[in-house]
C-alpha cells in the first residue's frame, strides 16, 4: 500500500514509519527541514521535505507519492510541557491550516482514507471512563477549552471527508522514547526538581499509551471500518496514583501536595483541571477491532 506520513520526524511518525516499512508498505514521509529527512531515509521512507503551509508543494508531493493512505500526525509541540501555552498557537496553526491544507489535497488527488491524529485525553465523560461517544471538554478551563475546540475542528473537518474515508486515532498522553514522559522527557525532569505536584486530592483521570503501541494501533486503522478510535492504555488512572509511580520510576524524591486554591494561585486554571478533572477513556471499541493490546503504562509495574 502506498501511504502519506505528514508530520514524520516527530515522536510517533518515527516508529510508525518503521512499523509501517517493516509490514512492506511504501512510504512517503513529508517533514519540514533535512534534519528530520536524514531520519526517514535511515528509517527505508521517501521524504518529501515540504512545509504544510504551502498548499501547491503539498498537492505536488501527494501527487508524486501515488498514496492510497494520508496519515496526519502534523504537530509543533515543544520540548517541554511547561512550554506548551506559548507553543498552542503554533500547533493549532499547523493542525489547521497546514493539515487543512493536506485534507484538502488528499481529496482533490483521489486519496481513499485518512487517518488523523486527534485527543483521547480531552474527552468529557458522564461517568466512568469516555467512550467514542464522549464529546469534547470544550467549557472546561480556557486552556483546556482552546485545545478541545482545536480537536473538535479537526475532528468536523474529517467527519466531512466526502467520499474519502475518514478515521479519528485519540491518542492518549504519549509516554516511551522522544516522549514527555520517560526517563529522559522534560516531564521527569520536572519531577526531580519537585516541579510537580498533586492538587487537591489528585482525581483527575490520565489515559496514556505508549508511543509504540500508538503507532502499531494506527497501522491497524489502515483496514479497520471508518469512524473514531480511542488509542489509550489499559490503566486510566489518578493523578493521586500515577503521579508518584512515575515519579519513583524516573529517581525524582516525593512530590508536593497542592490545595486547588494554591495551585490556582501558582501554576493557573488549566493546572488544577488537568489534575482533578480529566476523564480518562476506554479503549474497548479499539480491542474489538482490531484486538489491540497495549503494554501495562511502564512506571506502574515497578
Amino acid at each position: 500500500m502506498n501511504i502519506f506520513v505528514a508530520g514524520a520526524s516527530g515522536a510517533i511518525g518515527q516508529p510508525l514509519i518503521t512499523e509501517l516499512v517493516r509490514q512492506g508498505h511504501t512510504v512517503t514521509g513529508m517533514c519540514r527541514n533535512e534534519a528530520g529527512a536524514q531520519k526517514l531515509v535511515a528509517l527505508g521512507a521517501t521524504v518529501a521535505v515540504v512545509n504544510a503551509f504551502d498548499g501547491a508543494a503539498v498537492e505536488q508531493a501527494l501527487r508524486r507519492s501515488q498514496a492510497e493512505v494520508v496519515i496526519d500526525e502534523l504537530t509543533a509541540l515543544p520540548k517541554d510541557p511547561a512550554d506548551y501555552a506559548a507553543a498552542f498557537p503554533s500547533d493549532r496553526k499547523l493542525r489547521l491550516e497546514g493539515g487543512g491544507n493536506l485534507h484538502r489535497v488528499a481529496q482533490v488527488v483521489g486519496v481513499r482514507r485518512y487517518l488523523q491524529q486527534a485527543s483521547g485525553f480531552f474527552l468529557k465523560a458522564a461517568g466512568g471512563l469516555a467512550d467514542e461517544s464522549a464529546p469534547l471538554a470544550t467549557d472546561a478551563s480556557a486552556g483546556v477549552a482552546a485545545s478541545a475546540q482545536m480537536y473538535a475542528e479537526v475532528e468536523a473537518r474529517l467527519l466531512n471527508s466526502g467520499k474519502m474515508e475518514g478515521i479519528a486515532l485519540l491518542y492518549g498522553f504519549f509516554y516511551g522514547p522522544n516522549t514527555w514522559y520517560c526517563p529522559e522527557g522534560a516531564a521527569a525532569d520536572h519531577a526531580r526538581r519537585r516541579e510537580m505536584s498533586i492538587i487537591g486530592q489528585g482525581e483527575g483521570v490520565w489515559s496514556f499509551v505508549h508511543i509504540e503501541d500508538a503507532a502499531l494501533a494506527t497501522v491497524a486503522a489502515l483496514t479497520v471500518p471508518p469512524g473514531i478510535y480511542n488509542i489509550v492504555d489499559d490503566d486510566p488512572s489518578p493523578v493521586s496514583l500515577w503521579l508518584p509511580a512515575f515519579a519513583r520510576w524516573v529517581g525524582a524524591p516525593p512530590l508536593p501536595q497542592l490545595t486547588e486554591q494554591a495551585a490556582r494561585e501558582v501554576a493557573g486554571d488549566d493546572a488544577v483541571y488537568y489534575g482533578t478533572k480529566l476523564s480518562g477513556a476506554s479503549n474497548d471499541k479499539a480491542k474489538q477491532a482490531f484486538n489491540f493490546k497495549p503494554r501495562r503504562l511502564q512506571w506502574l509495574n515497578q
